[in-house]
């Protein structure tokens, strides 16, 4: 039996609220886990934030190498920032849909960043899945 493929058990981890991002410090270089939020998309997934100050953003940005465990799956790949705006929205879109509950509280903080009370200050990546 020949082994699946990252797409295959991308799927086949399905639709959990969560997974554990392992990410490397950016001075340092020592792992650091975290529980966050990710998105699907046929064979692509998403990492998203609302803060991008956060230290796993910081560390990925600056070491793209990173491993994620969804239930008992683990991959392994790099990160890619999505900065094109017709990428961001549909990523945007996809976080609508799975992510549901949030849909109020976004659009006000999209409301308030459009009149310049806030700062828009969110980010998503592509993760690049290594054949592993």
């Amino acid at each position: 039996m020949e082994p699946k493929s990252g797409h295959q058990r991308l799927r086949r981890a399905g639709d959990r609220q969560t997974l554990r991002l392992t990410h490397y410090g950016r001075k340092t270089g020592r792992p650091y886990e975290v529980t966050i939020w990710y998105l699907v998309d046929a064979d692509k997934l998403y990492l998203v934030t609302a803060n991008a100050t956060r230290n796993w953003v910081r560390n990925v940005k600056s070491r793209h190498a990173i491993s994620l465990r969804i239930g008992e799956e683990v991959f392994n790949g790099d990160v890619r920032e999505i900065t094109d705006p017709q990428e961001r929205e549909k990523v945007r879109a996809l976080m609508d849909r799975k992510y549901w509950f949030t849909i109020p509280i976004l659009r006000l903080g999209q409301f308030l960043s459009s009149i310049g009370v806030i700062r828009d200050n969110s980010t998503a990546f592509e993760v690049i899945l290594s054949e592993n």
